[in-house]
């Protein structure tokens, strides 16, 4: 059986969230797409966490994606597609990236890491995914109201006031350390940064980040919503499910 080539490039390797080449910092969920990655498609399981730490190689699949000479923690594979974790150890600079399978070596691809490159979870190509704090989803069935607290979801937030270890589940929550640039937009409007209660690590989700914030009085349907740090933004064109404040 011929086995297809490997190929990929740094234009494919993209934040999970946002789907954007580029947008890539410590501890963010990445994806690597390109063709002849993977002999097999395999999601991670429960069982393959051994003592709270993801595994760089998934049973039965070979393949490893390497970071310099880092070893990168593995959520998928496929042979068009690979999910895989950048260290929180890493510090903002150029990185090679190289994919093996069974041993035998695809290109090296220099990648870019930055300080923080924030980008939200999406239920489809518009809206974001967020929650109420009981977990219930919101969205077009379900919006969110003005005055309510709700949860969004992103990676690529940058390091935290207690570094999880790399790899390790987090056991606990841990503030981003740039939460003062951290500012929240709905519609360009800043959300007063004193409604922002939280941004940093989701316990038990290595590389996921949340942000709990208390939704203005006055809220437009659907407002566009934006994540800042710094000179980073998320995308734009992205929208909270909402209703409109009466």
């Amino acid at each position: 059986m011929r086995r297809e080539a490997m190929s990929y490039s740094a234009a494919s390797v993209v934040n999970s969230a946002t789907n954007v080449a580029g947008d890539l910092a410590p501890n963010t969920i990445a994806t690597v797409y390109g063709t002849g990655l993977a002999y097999v498609t395999k999601a991670l399981q429960v069982e393959d966490i051994q003592g709270g730490v993801l595994p760089v190689v998934l049973p039965s699949t070979g393949v490893r994606v390497l970071l310099g000479s880092v070893a990168a923690q593995l959520y998928y594979i496929s042979p068009t597609q690979i999910n895989f974790l950048i260290p929180c150890t890493f510090k903002p600079g150029d990185t090679d990236l190289r994919i093996t399978v069974d041993g035998r070596a695809g290109p090296a691809v220099q990648i870019r890491i930055l300080e923080a490159a924030p980008g939200m979870f999406q239920l489809d190509e518009t809206t974001v995914i967020a929650t109420r704090p009981d977990g219930s989803l919101i969205d077009k069935g379900k919006p969110a109201l003005g005055g309510e607290v709700i949860v969004l979801y992103a990676t690529g937030l940058g390091p935290t006031e207690s570094e999880p270890v790399y790899g390790e589940l987090p056991a606990r929550a841990a503030p981003i350390k740039r939460m003062a640039d951290f500012k929240v937009f709905l519609n360009d409007v800043q959300v007063d940064p004193s409604k922002v209660f939280y941004a940093g690590i989701t316990p038990g989700y290595a590389g996921l980040y949340q942000v709990n914030l208390y939704l203005p009085e006055k809220l437009d349907a659907d407002p566009q919503i934006r994540l800042v740090i710094g000179d980073k933004s998320s995308p734009e064109g992205v929208r909270l499910a909402a209703q409109a404040s009466q």
